[in-house]
């Protein structure tokens, strides 16, 4: 029988993403599932002054309350001549949270004057793993709520003058990653997996979760 991953997201854009990658490293035995498939409960406001700190709240409230292990994620961009904002404040910068036209509008709005050598940025993201009941082993610390372990994936590029592509969300149809000619929101799923700053984190969590794969 599987063992339930709790994810804690709604969106089922980030799920698809770890099932991806969960069968990309061959890892078996794990069946994430998103918040809308367990019971509700309150969630802890995302307080954290860096992304691995905002991870690990919801990682630890997640398992805290429903007893899976629970992987969160927390990503945003840094912009350079922003001085790394958004930053955490990514999903909410217009004030409102998840509002992407918005976000991406007062995002160029921004950077009207900033001429393209000082439009740099980053895609970054800290994922937390946390395992109630879990011993610390391979890459795994002891938390407050079990065993618990974050990583990190930093995708460079950088902003451009106007939207491109229909894939992808929140700011990729703004970010051109670094050696490349298409925004990210124009790369298929798997060639953003295999870039992207949230693949990146997931794939430094493989060893962990391949821990967590032989309790199922």
């Amino acid at each position: 029988m599987a063992l339930r991953l709790l994810v804690a997201s709604r969106n089922a854009k980030k799920l698809a993403e770890l099932r991806r990658v969960l069968d990309a490293e061959g890892i078996v035995g794990i069946e994430p599932v998103g918040l809308d498939e367990v019971p509700e409960f309150p969630e802890e406001p995302e307080d954290g002054a860096t992304f691995g700190e905002n991870a690990l709240i919801k990682a630890r409230s997640g398992a805290r309350a429903t007893g899976l292990a629970c992987l969160a994620d927390d990503s945003g961009l840094t912009v350079d001549a922003l001085n790394g904002m958004p930053g955490v404040l990514s999903a909410r910068w217009v004030g409102s949270h998840g509002d992407d036209a918005a976000n991406n509008a007062l995002l160029l709005g921004q950077l009207t004057d900033v001429p393209d050598d000082r439009r740099g940025a980053a895609f970054v993201s800290a994922c937390a793993l946390v395992w109630p009941g879990g011993a610390p082993g391979p890459g795994f610390t002891s938390g407050p709520d079990g065993a618990e372990i974050v990583t990190e994936g930093r995708w460079p590029g950088s902003v451009l003058r106007a939207p491109r592509g229909e894939g992808g969300f929140g700011y990729d149809p703004l970010f051109l990653p670094e050696g490349s000619d298409r925004a990210a929101a124009e790369l298929t799923a798997a060639e953003k997996d295999a870039a992207s700053h949230r693949g990146r984190a997931l794939r430094a969590l493989a060893p962990a979760l391949r821990v967590l794969a032989e309790q199922a």
